[in-house]
């Protein structure tokens, strides 16, 4: 039986470093990044933790009887770049029940600590968006349809998830966002719609790369909500790749960027550029958690390659941490606090579980 519970705020805060020691800034988050700082609160200075350079993100948590507790978090550095590949022992696990005036450390070992697949809670889907533009069609096309294939085969995982899954779309100059392969699992599905286009795909010659800044993200975030609807937590990439500016003129860059601006903030912007027509300034701005160029079509396979690396880190970076609680039914609400350490670099964060029938034992 799953006990849910969330913590009693919603914190969307800008934390500023402080002096060395100072525990205000044990969760750090820089907003330029476009990471999400999720749930949680900054740890009681009672446990002297130092300072932070690691952000623990919580998404989301839950109890399990007899006695097991359950945490859904993302882990990212101070800058918003992910943290994948910890381990069950990098983490440290404080309890502070209603009788103790700090923290008590709880033994991962004697805890049962792990790292559980978090695929019953987790879906996290990559939207890759390309420029189908006549200047693609008739210069780059090749190297574009090998670049992709190339991001599909880093991005998608060997054995097919539910849990991640890929669509990919593409513009010209019309008002539509073109559908050529809807959110799938199967990498076979992917590489052959990418193989299947033409250099007659499309109808317009123009660019609305606003348009499809725009429309991606109206798709990304159905998907979130759609998940959220499902008790299933979502997260998003959108990949965009152009050879060139925005030359429809249907939609402003203000739209655009007020759009990338105002997303959910598990929605994270990539974006691509070939040639020496983009905008690199406005790229970046869309391209809001990683932006690459690529001065000519050679160097394209590249540039896709470095984007690949960082979507497949940042679904990596998201945890579902477990641990069977020593505390008891009757003991109320307790404050709980997630330390991890990767190397020279550690942070915490702070939340509260009820221990209501919780009993000997842990599933």
């Amino acid at each position: 039986m799953k006990i849910l519970f969330k913590s009693s705020i919603y914190l969307i805060v800008l934390f500023t470093l402080f002096s060395c020691g100072n525990a205000d800034n044990d969760v750090f988050f820089n907003p330029s990044s476009g990471s999400d700082l999720g749930e949680g609160s900054t740890v009681d200075p009672c446990l002297d933790l130092g300072d932070s350079q690691l952000t623990l993100s919580i998404q989301d948590q839950f109890t399990t009887l007899p006695g097991k507790v359950s945490i859904f978090f993302k882990v990212s550095d101070t800058e918003g770049n992910p943290i994948p590949g910890l381990t069950a022992n990098q983490f440290t696990i404080y309890e502070q029940g209603r009788n103790d005036d700090c923290f008590n450390k709880i033994s991962t070992s004697e805890a049962q600590a792990r790292i559980s697949p978090n695929a019953q809670i987790f879906n996290n889907s990559t939207l890759l968006v390309l420029d189908l533009s006549n200047s693609v069609l008739s210069s780059s096309l090749q190297e574009l349809k090998t670049a992709s294939v190339s991001f599909v085969n880093n991005v998608m995982p060997e054995v097919e998830s539910e849990s991640n899954k890929m669509a990919i779309y593409w513009f010209d100059g019309e008002d539509e966002l073109h559908l050529l392969n809807d959110l799938t699992s199967s990498k076979e599905d992917l590489i052959a719609s990418i193989d299947a286009i033409t250099d007659d795909i499309s109808n317009d010659p123009s660019t609305d790369l606003y348009g499809a800044v725009i429309k991606s993200t109206e798709k990304a975030e159905k998907l979130i909500k759609e998940t959220k609807n499902n008790d299933i937590i979502g997260a998003a990439s959108i990949v965009i790749f152009t050879d060139g500016t925005d030359q429809a003129s249907r939609y402003t860059e203000k739209a655009a960027l007020d759009k990338v601006k105002n997303a959910s903030l598990n929605i994270s912007y990539f974006t691509i550029g070939l040639g020496s027509e983009i905008d690199t300034e406005v790229l970046a701005s869309i391209g809001k958690t990683s932006s690459v160029f690529a001065g000519n079509k050679a160097e394209l396979e590249t540039t896709f390659n470095d984007i690949s690396y960082l979507v497949s880190q940042r679904a990596n970076s998201f945890y579902l941490f477990e641990y069977c609680s020593p505390k008891r039914d009757g003991s109320g609400d307790n404050n709980l606090a997630i330390q991890v350490t990767s190397g020279s670099l550690q942070g915490a964060v702070q939340t509260k579980f009820s221990a209501n029938g919780f009993t000997g034992g842990c599933e």
